[in-house]
């Protein structure tokens, strides 16, 4: 059931077969704004508004590809950028930095799915090389025999190969606006995506690479305050309308391959 009952919300989440619940009431909105009671948990959601934006935004960087997850990725990167805060012992709580820089192995094999993950899905092992200077991945596929090597569990007739080159600006801090900030605003949740041709999940597709490269204009905005994302995706595809092959929403899965 969702909806509500006297005091108590009833609501579902994508990824999870439960149903929650919470209640309603509280302190009043102005309570909150103005006592000096609440100053506390003003600090505390200035800095979940910092949170919320870096997860929100740096989703951009996987290029579109977490249409493949399997459970919202969005509450887990607002965690990881509540961790990253944490790293900024310097700061007053209420002010503290989020830098990705600092902690880059905070992205590190992030899979975009929990229930078949990437490395089940596609068995053979692709090799890969991210350059940030000139913001380039270059990845080699194997040659792939799909009844070996590629776990297609809905039994879909189609499947390609994705690559995208990201970045994630670090988020801090901005007295003057009250508020957080990209310190690299055009590079927070940039992208480039590469996107292979459909091929038979019947078939044996031979060794090949992928290389995706962002723009001559993005390369001269980098700074040390920005990370680079090499991810990739497996999608499955249907017979269209039209008898092309379409993708199959939810139907594939996705990793961050490197940091950088």
């Amino acid at each position: 059931m969702t909806g509500g009952i006297k005091g108590v919300s009833f609501y579902s989440m994508r990824g999870s077969d439960k149903v929650f619940m919470r209640t309603k009431g509280g302190a009043t909105k102005n309570q909150i704004a103005n006592s000096p009671k609440f100053e506390g948990l003003r600090k505390q959601q200035k800095e979940f508004s910092g949170c919320a934006k870096f997860g929100s935004l740096s989703r951009y960087a996987f290029g579109g590809l977490h249409r493949l997850a399997d459970y919202n990725l969005t509450p887990v990167l607002i965690g990881i950028g509540k961790s990253l805060m944490t790293l900024d012992t310097v700061s007053p709580v209420g002010t503290r930095d989020l830098k990705l820089t600092a902690y880059k192995a905070a992205f590190e094999g992030f899979n975009f799915n929990r229930n078949y993950p990437f490395n089940t899905v596609l068995r053979a092992s692709p090799r890969w090389e991210l350059d940030r200077d000139t913001l380039q991945a270059v990845v080699t596929v194997p040659r792939i025999n799909t009844e070996i090597d590629l776990l297609n569990v809905q039994k879909l007739p189609f499947f390609r190969l994705i690559i995208v080159v990201g970045t994630i600006s670090d988020m801090v801090y901005d007295p003057a606006i009250n508020d957080y900030k990209p310190l690299v605003f055009k590079l927070h949740g940039a992208s480039t995506t590469v996107t292979g041709e459909w091929n038979s999940t019947q078939t044996i597709l031979p060794g090949h690479t992928m290389t995706a490269q962002m723009t001559d204009s993005q390369i001269a905005l980098m700074t040390d305050d920005v990370t680079v994302l090499l991810s990739m995706a497996v999608e499955f595809g249907n017979v269209g309308f039209t008898g092309d092959p379409v993708e199959v929403q939810y139907a594939g899965c996705g990793k961050v391959l490197a940091v950088g």
